[in-house]
């Protein structure tokens, strides 16, 4: 039998979650370390997410999810356009008999 000291704060946030997948503090912990060993290490990416500015005049960025949004590349005038000439349709089969047309 060994002792965990767990922050007050980050259990009485967990538990909750825990309850409503069923389990108890100590089987999810166990779960943990299983997937420890059958990873042969932490079992998810241990990194600082951050958002990275990309200095582009554009407003481009790499998410916290790693993705670029790159907005260099984006000719926002025509979108604006685009917008404003959009259809719009009352139910599905307007849509249809739209596209149909074209």
């Amino acid at each position: 039998m060994s002792t965990v000291r767990i922050n007050d704060n980050i259990k009485k946030e967990v538990l909750p979650i825990l309850n409503d997948l069923g389990l108890s503090l100590s089987e999810a912990i166990n779960l943990f370390l299983h997937q420890v060993k059958l990873n042969d290490g932490i079992p998810f990416n241990l990194k600082r997410k951050h958002v990275v500015e990309l200095y582009d005049e554009s407003g481009s960025y790499i998410c916290e999810n790693g993705h670029i949004h790159d907005y260099s590349k984006i000719d926002f005038e025509s979108l604006e356009k685009e917008a404003k000439n959009n259809k719009s349709y009352n139910n599905v089969q307007e849509l249809i008999d739209d596209l149909e047309k074209e």
